[in-house]
């Protein structure tokens, strides 16, 4: 990577009455015991992610991506610092409060679509939205309208075979942000698909992205991609670094 890169700086933990970002992570490390030695995945990374901001996750792999991701979106927990959302301190709640904070404030998209796939397109969308407790009518209308947003219009009643690649993806993405999340977390989303149906995926991601405010990190290995986010950031030697 022949980009420059700066390592952040440690900021101070938010104040709920500043402008604070909605994810935060402060000070974060995670280690991993590898047979009788330890391996320092993170020591001390610092990320923080506004509202309406998408962040471009770009490092190889076993730098920590995922890691980090996963801590982000509370499945994981650090061995230290703290991870803030909007402003609020994790890690000392209880696997239920911070289920809660995941259902309502976290929407996660995978490398691998993970569709039902008895279910079609609008189904796959609508049942994250029924488990919340939504009226069937208004998650099928919900998810017409993320769907047809994504451009999937047509494909509502089609099954996760009948759909190629990219639109499975979209409607991955759909199903995400269905019960209107204020973060997306995104892990390696277009690493199956080829470059042109990556390239739609990610603007269509964007788009979506800065219509809701929502706060962005995606995982991804294409720097030309990545560059039509807002910030794009590595991990090196367990921090996380601005790419300018």
């Amino acid at each position: 990577m022949d980009e420059a890169t700066t390592i952040s700086a440690p900021a101070p933990p938010p104040a709920e009455d500043e402008d604070h970002p909605l994810v935060f992570l402060h000070g974060v490390g995670r280690q991993f015991r590898q047979g009788d030695s330890t391996l320092d995945i993170l020591k001390g990374a610092e990320l923080a992610v506004w509202a309406g901001q998408s962040v471009a996750l770009v490092a190889p792999s076993g730098a920590g991506k995922s890691t980090l991701l996963h801590i982000a979106g509370l499945l994981e927990h650090a061995d230290a610092g703290e991870v803030y959302i909007d402003a609020v301190a994790t890690s000392h709640l209880t696997d239920t409060q911070r289920t809660r904070i995941r259902r309502a404030d976290i929407g996660f998209v995978y490398q691998f679509h993970h569709l039902l796939p008895e279910f079609s397109a609008l189904e796959n969308v609508m049942l994250p939205q029924m488990i919340r407790g939504l009226q069937r009518a208004q998650a099928r209308a919900r998810a017409a309208e993320l769907l047809t947003y994504l451009g999937l219009k047509d494909r509502l009643t089609h099954r996760p075979a009948e759909l190629s690649g990219g639109e499975q993806q979209r409607v991955a993405i759909a199903r995400a942000v269905a019960n209107a999340p204020r973060i997306l977390l995104a892990d390696e989303p277009t690493g199956n698909l080829d470059l042109r149906t990556s390239e739609r995926v990610f603007a269509t991601l964007g788009q979506l992205v800065r219509a809701s405010g929502l706060a962005a990190v995606v995982a991804t290995h294409n720097l030309d991609i990545a560059a039509q986010m807002d910030r794009r950031v590595t991990i090196r030697e367990g921090l996380v670094a601005e790419i300018t």
